[in-house]
């Protein structure tokens, strides 16, 4: 049986969402960060608090699917998810990834403390928001086309000034839905290059290994399997847009059988429904991790190994 696994990132977080995780992953991040989390609504106004928990949430699931011996043939993070995918493809150990996080999300904190994030953008073409965006650019305006993860679903990044502005022109031209995003740092855009270039510094002092898995690159959009093409993507994904409607387009070559998503959230399945019926989907945000081995195991019986 064919695995998709999917990594949500930053803006999907929520109160209590590590409420299950066991005690020594969360005592692991306060050992290599000295950072307690904060499991709260206040504690997630803090870029280092929120990606940090979802990071560990994610490593929690998977290391708990990976003891009742499920394992991945495909794995794609989404943005901050990139970590969690590459942890779950063997790539990079635990200790590693959780102090690159750590760091990046210091950095991102540091860079960028108030008066930037990003938007979203549902019903209108690429390209049309595009070009709303180079005319306010030609304005001196600091805003930027990020992400696309359906083909009528994009993000803006940028100062938040120029994507109210942005939001607004994108209602009137026809948008069925616009929002600003709990997101408080302008990611996937030029903006963030001084911190990729941080760390690519980091992640060449570490050792990674071959994946286990197809893995899925943000920056490409394609299954990468050179080692230093993966440490391009660990280091650079946040200045380049994350194309999660190519990646799905092109993972979905491959014929997965089912999809599970990491919590939190199930955005991302939301997505994949809309491009394929035949696929089983189990969504770790409402179920607990025997209960999702319960479904996989039957899932499983129904299909040729």
């Amino acid at each position: 049986m064919k695995a998709l696994w999917m990594f949500p990132g930053q803006g999907t977080q929520k109160a209590g969402m590590l409420t299950n995780v066991e005690a020594e992953y969360l005592n692991k991040v306060k050992m290599i960060t000295n950072i307690d989390l904060k499991d709260n609504i206040e504690g997630y106004h803090s870029t280092v608090q929120i990606q940090l928990s979802i990071l560990i949430l994610q490593i929690y699931q998977i290391d708990k699917l990976n003891s009742l011996g499920w394992t991945p043939s495909i794995v794609a993070g989404n943005s901050l998810g990139t970590f969690s995918a590459a942890y779950a493809a063997g790539i990079i150990t635990m200790e590693d990834v959780i102090e690159l996080v750590s760091i990046r999300a210091k950095m991102m904190e540091k860079l960028y403390p108030s008066g930037y994030g990003m938007g979203v953008v549902i019903g209108l073409e690429r390209e049309d928001l595009g070009a709303v965006i180079n005319s306010l650019q030609a304005k001196n305006e600091i805003v930027f086309l990020a992400s696309q993860n359906a083909e009528m679903q994009n993000t803006i990044s940028g100062e938040r000034k120029a994507i109210t502005k942005i939001l607004a022109i994108a209602r009137k031209m026809g948008a069925t839905k616009v929002q600003l995003l709990d997101v408080p740092t302008p990611s996937h855009s030029p903006l963030m290059k001084k911190i990729s270039d941080k760390v690519e510094e980091l992640v060449g002092k570490m050792k990674l290994n071959s994946p286990s898995c197809l893995y899925f690159a943000n920056y490409s959009g394609h299954s990468e399997t050179s080692l230093n093409k993966i440490r391009y993507d660990l280091s650079h994904n946040l200045e380049y847009p994350v194309l999660w409607n190519s990646m799905m387009d092109i993972g979905l070559e491959y014929r997965p059988d089912v999809s599970v998503e990491f919590s939190p959230g199930d955005i991302l399945t939301g997505i994949l429904e809309k491009k394929v019926k035949l696929i089983q989907n189990v969504k770790l945000n409402y179920l607990s991790v025997e209960d999702a081995d319960y479904i996989l195991s039957k899932l499983k019986r129904g299909f040729k190994k």
